[in-house]
């Protein structure tokens, strides 16, 4: 019989060592203005937002004082109860979610086309195509989306043209302004570019060897694209699904200018409450419930992006 070996400890892992006054200075640096400035117009922000949904609204708007004339603190859950209890504010919530899905679907499949063409152009011609896709941020955004209501109104030539064909075939005459259709259009055009460029990010990085090899393996190209470029760009995907999701489910100008009041969102609730109703109590429980729900699909497209581990 073989002598037995005895088993040697494992060495421990050495401490690694503690960074230096220059290297915690540096890091500091780095990230300490993010980090205020996230506290000083996000987190402070919401905890106001927070404290005064549990406070009454005031006789002539902004807010009751903190405590009452017994000197007891002036405190209530009726916003939060009014909200809960309103079906109306609940739907509308819900067609903000689904008018932003609908965006971020229409924008991944148009965008990932415009990506892939970017990102397989030769570098010499990348630039200009990225600054076509950055240009319409060199004009205003209020007339880029009024540039749609001349679009899509009565008398444009796009309406008139639909029209026509419709006619020919019997149906009745169409409106494309103040519909949903309209504020869809409206939402798609003022966020395809966040979808293209954390996608043109991804797609750029692909090593084109991997493609080459899957062809000679006899892949079509829908295989190609289906189990190579596609599993590879969905850190873009989850990225540019948050870029777009996230603004296009609170924004208000939009479906304030293209949707009339059919196409009311969230957004324009929120801003109804603070301007015109003077509710700031209960426009702060809409502004909580957009956050966390803001908040909640960031942190799913964070987790989804995130490398599995191989078991």
């Amino acid at each position: 019989m073989s002598e037995a070996v005895p088993l040697l400890p494992s060495p421990r892992p050495s401490p690694s060592p503690s960074p230096s006054p220059r290297g915690r200075l540096a890091r500091w640096l780095i990230s300490g203005p993010p980090l205020v400035y996230l506290l000083i117009f996000f987190a402070i922000p919401s905890l106001i937002m927070v404290f005064a949904s549990f406070r009454y609204a005031g006789d002539y708007g902004g807010l009751e004082p903190i405590f009452d004339a017994a000197g007891k603190l002036n405190l209530t859950i009726e916003s939060y109860t009014r909200f809960a209890s309103d079906f109306i504010y609940t739907a509308i919530f819900l067609k903000s979610l689904m008018y932003a899905l609908i965006t971020t679907f229409c924008c991944l499949i148009m965008a990932y086309p415009v990506a892939i063409l970017i990102a397989r152009s030769a570098k010499k011609y990348r630039d200009l195509l990225i600054l076509l896709v950055i240009l319409p941020f060199w004009s205003n955004f209020l007339i880029r989306v009024y540039a749609w209501m001349i679009i899509l109104g009565p008398q444009s030539g796009l309406t008139r043209a639909l029209n026509y064909v419709l006619g020919l075939v019997g149906v009745q005459p169409v409106t494309l302004l103040f519909t949903a259709f309209s504020v869809i259009v409206g939402l798609v055009y003022v966020h395809l570019p966040f979808m293209v460029l954390p996608l043109y990010a991804n797609l750029e990085k692909h090593d084109p060897a991997l493609l080459d090899a899957a062809q000679d393996l006899g892949a079509s190209a829908w295989q190609r694209f289906w189990r190579i470029t596609f599993p590879l760009s969905l850190p873009g995907v989850y990225a540019g699904a948050a870029l777009v999701f996230i603004p296009a489910l609170g924004i208000f100008a939009v479906s304030d200018i293209l949707g009339g009041t059919g196409g009311m969102m969230i957004g324009n609730v929120i801003k109804q409450q603070f301007l015109e109703t003077r509710d700031w109590p209960f426009g702060s429980v809409l502004s909580i419930v957009l956050t966390v729900a803001a908040l909640a699909v960031a942190g799913v497209a964070m987790l989804a992006s995130r490398p599995r581990r191989q078991g």
